[in-house]
């Protein structure tokens, strides 16, 4: 069993997030690209405490879901209709899923302790959350586009 994965649940002040009112010019911007971005690197760093058996497995899979947990939160954002954006989105919503699948294989093969599962489950959750929120926001600036 893996017990040397510390989940900090500090802020990572790397990120500027606009004020209220602010226009967001760049993906990293977003709080729910932020949230993911969080998730990905927990899991990463849970990916390489897992035994060599499992580098071309579950390894593989959990920094695949992960990764593509803010890439989709990216490249939805770089897409010119809301639709777009949504769908990618929702994309990302699901790799959250795979990501908490996997989490939870880790732990009832005891890669990781309770502790742990429990930490990176509430971030994978409030990631979740946001991101709802934010494709929320998107569907009623769909709608408003449309009513135009």
């Amino acid at each position: 069993m893996v017990s040397d994965v510390r989940i900090s649940k500090k802020a990572n002040p790397t990120f500027t997030i606009p004020k209220v009112g602010e226009k967001r010019h760049h993906f990293k911007d977003l709080i729910c690209w932020q949230k993911a971005s969080q998730v990905r690197k927990l899991i990463y760093q849970i990916s390489r405490t897992l035994p060599e058996i499992e580098k071309f497995g579950l390894a593989k899979q959990m920094r695949s879901a992960a990764i593509s947990i803010t890439a989709n939160i990216a490249e939805g954002y770089g897409r010119f209709h809301y639709q777009e954006n949504i769908q990618f989105c929702r994309q990302s919503r699901a790799s959250l899923y795979e990501c908490e699948d996997h989490l939870i294989t880790c732990q009832e093969e005891g890669y990781i302790t309770r502790e742990q599962f429990d930490e990176v489950l509430e971030l994978i959750i409030t990631a979740r959350k946001v991101l709802d929120g934010y494709i929320n926001f998107l569907q009623r600036e769909l709608a408003k586009s449309k009513d135009k």
